[in-house]
């Protein structure tokens, strides 16, 4: 079984019902380890030796956040700018997460009609995965489709069941990949 390390980026899980409900959920499965950003780190003061650890003594990594302004929690960016260094993630020496696979868990509030040319947001939830996909790219990590949960705003209770569901199944699918081995220097 692949160990997956859950990024949850999400700064204030007492008013969370997905991220809240999904991190409940996952803390069940023994491979995967959710790592709450908001929690460790309230004072953005990252400890970017253990964090990267930690990306190194897990073989998936997985975002979960709910889509703030087309983009990601402050926590969870400030954990890219600080963690994903040169020499470690990218450049000629920065291979620890070359091969490792990379999944997006999002929550919309905005319904999928509301993420698309004639929605409210003008453009598919697709285009604004790019800068992830450069992420991905530039640290040699493999490209996993997102997993959505869409529709926040008017989220139903067999809706979020729905979704915890599928992304419990994306994460048991994740953990039985076939991936590489792959040898990094200890970090």
């Amino acid at each position: 079984m692949n160990r997956i390390l859950v990024l949850s980026g999400h700064q204030d899980l007492a008013h969370s019902h997905i991220s809240a409900a999904a991190i409940e959920a996952f803390r069940g499965l023994e491979n995967v380890h959710v790592h709450e950003l908001a929690r460790e780190y309230p004072d953005f003061s990252i400890d970017v030796k253990r964090e990267q650890r930690l990306l190194t003594e897990h073989d998936i990594v997985v975002m979960l956040f709910p889509f703030w302004w087309y983009s990601t929690p402050a926590i969870l960016k400030e954990w890219q700018d600080k963690v994903l260094e040169h020499g470690f993630a990218y450049g000629s020496t920065g291979d620890r997460l070359h091969g490792k696979p990379f999944m997006l868990m999002i929550s919309t509030g905005g319904d999928e009609q509301a993420y698309s040319a004639s929605g409210y947001n003008h453009w598919p939830i697709e285009d604004f995965f790019l800068p992830f996909k450069a992420m991905v790219n530039l640290t040699g990590m493999v490209w996993q489709h997102p997993s959505l949960i869409q529709g926040a705003n008017h989220l139903t209770d067999e809706k979020l069941s729905g979704g915890i569901a599928q992304w419990m199944a994306r994460l048991q699918q994740l953990s039985a990949l076939a991936l590489p081995v792959i040898e990094c220097a200890n970090v």
